[in-house]
């Protein structure tokens, strides 16, 4: 089935990728291989800095996007700018299908939905 949009809500956790077509919804669920381990804190690590990002975890998520044209990233925290450093540097044709990065707490997947398609709609009717 082909969806013309996507939304990527993720944490260090999970990823939820939720492709939306105008009569259907996909969603999908990653989980990096490694459970999350307070990426943000300097304190307590050897060498007093972070711990790199989960490029596998990032991978995933990417491949989950796929068959979207237009795709909105969000998130509570660096996640998603993390997934967004690692689409520029790993994955350039993708990059073009950002179309937004939001910062969003933690909805359920249906209060994410109706956020993706209200802010489609927006960015829709501001390119008319």
């Amino acid at each position: 089935m082909s969806h013309y949009h996507a939304v990527v809500w993720l944490d260090h956790n999970e990823a939820h990728v939720i492709h939306i077509s105008p009569d259907d919804v996909e969603k999908s669920v990653v989980s990096p291989a490694e459970p999350h381990r307070n990426l943000h804190r300097k304190r307590g690590s050897v060498s007093g800095s972070r711990q790199p990002e989960d490029q596998h975890y990032f991978h995933e998520v990417v491949e989950a996007m796929k068959g979207a044209t237009e795709v909105l990233i969000v998130g509570p925290g660096q996640a998603k700018l993390e997934l967004i450093k690692h689409i520029h540097a790993h994955d350039h044709d993708v990059a073009k299908q950002v179309i937004g990065v939001e910062t969003v707490d933690h909805p359920s997947d249906a209060q994410l939905v109706a956020y993706a398609r209200k802010y489609f709609v927006t960015k829709d009717q501001m390119l008319s």
